[in-house]
This record gives structure tokens, sequence and C-alpha cells, in this order.
């Protein structure tokens, strides 16, 4: 018996005192988050939400199993957030929808979550009215005409289903209470209401396609509600794409399960903690690299060094060494030679001890 098939559905429970451990620890991250970007003035802001934007839709899509271009992407939101990326060009009508769809539910928090603002959502993930293999119901709610919703996979040959949607005809019924929750004033923590709303759209299962990334973009209005900031500094797809497996499970069973949702809030509430650590350390390497900059803005550098030096300031593994450098730069081992002595001469680059043919290179320390 799947959770929607229970007498007592939608009616769930958690156990708050289990929960608020995990709860504080989320608050405290979330808040050493926006200081951090405070510090990091406008600019470092906007990149920010550009690159968090962005992985968001390229890791929510890989989890449906479908690969969006970065460049194309990164484009995309660049030019929807108004930043100017030097005129570069690369988007594509697909691309520019699901940008619109992430950047309304980021900036738009504030604005009611209504069942014509979701199928405009995936509108914009089926703009032909087709998947890869077939025509997608668009502008409505599915219906059951190819047979139950089922979330399935393949294992040695054979279909196996972990679990099946309620029939479409309660759809009108389900989605209206789903969304009188969703704007009502029902939980304390509208951090807690994100995990809950993504668990109870994916248990729904409204859309004929696309409910993974819809549900997870209705998570994102929730937890930019949360914020209430005009900005959205982490990526959550990011690390549920780290941990697909783990994700599938614990929906599974929780759909499988009862009406506690304390383990799955748990599990929301550690890759929610995991996604804001992840953007304190990503903005904390842009930080370095902007010192890093500041440090030698008059260092005068051809474009092969500043190539390689912009390599290894974004994680560099291993040293930099002659042959890596001629490759990088594509240039000669002459030439290469000539660079890299001219980069430690001029304290950018230092050696690591060894010599010859042998030796590494790593960057200079930042000042102080």
């Amino acid at each position: 018996m799947y959770i929607h098939q229970l007498p007592d559905w939608p009616a769930y429970t958690y156990d708050t005192r289990a929960l608020l451990p995990s709860l504080e620890t989320a608050h405290t991250r979330k808040g050493r988050l926006f200081g951090v970007l405070d510090a990091i003035g406008f600019d470092g802001i906007q990149d920010q939400d550009i690159e968090a934007i962005t992985q968001e839709l390229i890791k929510s899509s890989a989890i449906e199993g479908e690969r969006l271009d970065l460049e194309t992407v990164r484009n995309s939101v660049a030019l929807r957030l108004g930043v100017d990326r030097g005129g570069l060009k690369g988007t594509d009508h697909y691309v520019d929808g699901l940008v619109e769809m992430a950047v309304d539910a980021a900036r738009r928090y504030d604005q009611p979550l209504t069942a014509e603002r979701i199928f405009n959502w995936h509108a914009a993930l089926f703009p032909t009215g087709r998947n890869a293999f077939r025509r997608v119901k668009v502008g409505d709610w599915r219906d059951d005409a190819q047979g139950p919703m089922v979330v399935a996979s393949q294992k040695r040959g054979r279909e196996v289903i972990h679990f099946e949607a309620p029939s479409a005809d309660r759809l009108d019924e389900e989605m209206a209470k789903f969304l009188q929750w969703v704007e009502g004033k029902n939980e304390a923590s509208l951090m807690l209401k994100a995990g809950i709303a993504h668990l109870w759209f994916e248990t729904l299962h409204p859309m004929d396609d696309g409910n993974g990334r819809i549900g997870r973009n209705i998570m994102d209005l929730l937890l930019a509600r949360a914020d209430e900031k005009p900005h959205r500094p982490y990526s959550l797809a990011s690390q549920i794409h780290l941990e697909r497996d783990a994700y599938y499970e614990m929906l599974e069973s929780t759909q499988k399960g009862h009406l506690d949702y304390t383990k799955w809030l748990l599990w929301f509430l550690h890759a929610l903690t995991e996604a804001i650590e992840d953007a304190i350390k990503t903005i904390g390497q842009a930080m370095e690299r902007t010192r890093f900059w500041q440090q030698f803005h008059e260092t005068e550098m051809n474009e092969r060094q500043r190539k390689a030096i912009s390599r290894m300031l974004m994680g560099w593994e291993g040293r930099m060494t002659n042959k890596k450098y001629a490759q990088l730069t594509t240039c000669s081992d002459a030439t290469a030679t000539r660079d890299l002595g001219d980069l430690v001469m001029k304290g950018v680059l230092r050696t690591d001890g060894a010599g010859g043919r042998s030796t590494g290179y790593e960057l200079a320390p930042i000042a102080p």
C-alpha cells in the first residue's frame, strides 16, 4: 500500500525533536553562507547566482538522464539575469525555457503557486509537446490513457515498478489540496515545508512527464521563501545528483511506508546542509581567486600565462609541469620553459624543489 492509499492521507506527521538538531545546523550554515555573500559584494553575488542556477538546471536534468551543455545554460542564465557576459552567445529556446522556469521560482518566490504557474513551467520543459519518445500532455494534469502512472526501472532485463501514483481522476481534488497547503500557514519552518512539498508532489506525480524537475522547482521556490532573498546561492539538485541512489531509495521507502515523514526530512536536511556547505566552499575559492588577481594585477603576463594561472586557480589537480603547460597553452616546450621561468621570477609561481624536467610549479601564497 502506498501512502496516497492510506485513510489519513495526506495528513502527515514528523518528530520535531528528532529533526531539531539537523534543522538548527542547516539554519546556522545558511546564516554563514549569506554572511559570506554580504562580504563579496554585488558582482560576487551575481556570479554566484549564475553558477548556482546553472548547476541547479544541469544537475536536475542529469538526475532525469538528460545532459545539457554547461556554457549554453550559463550564458542563458546570465542573459536572463541581465549580466553582461562579454557578448557571448550560444543559447537555445529549450534551455531558455528551463532558465525561465528556474528564475521564476527563485526571483518570484513571493507569488502564489497555482496550477497555471505549474503548467507554464511544464510548457517550458516540453516546448514542442514531445519528449524524446512520444507526445506529452502539456497544460493540464496527466490522464491514464496509456495506463497507470508508474515509476519503474529496468533490472536484468525486467521492468521493476518502484511506485504507482494516484489515478488521474483524483488529480483535480488532490492538486487543489496540495496548492492550498503550499499557500497556507501550516508549517513554522519553510525549510521543512520545502522538503514535504517535494515528497507530496512526487507522490501525486501529476504531470505526464517532467515530475522530478517540476517537483524540485517547487522545492526551490519554497526554499527561496525561507531565505527571503532575491538570489539563490546554492544548488540542492547538485547534492541530490551526487546522492541520487539514496534520494530515490528514500523517496520509494517513504512512499511505501506510513505518513511519518521524519526519516525523509532528516535526509532532506542533510542534503540541504551539504549543498549550502558546497556553496560556502565555492564562494571561498572565488574570493581566493579575486585576492590572487588583486595581488598580481600590475604584473605583466601574456595570454598563455593568464590561461594557465586561471586553470590553476580553478582547482588544478597535481603539479603544473613544463609538459602540462605546453599542452594546455598549445606552445612548444621551449616557450613553456620561458613562460614558467618568467612567472617564477615575478613571484606568481614557485617551484616545488625538484629540478630539471621533473620541476613542478605551484601558485605563490597570497599575501595576508
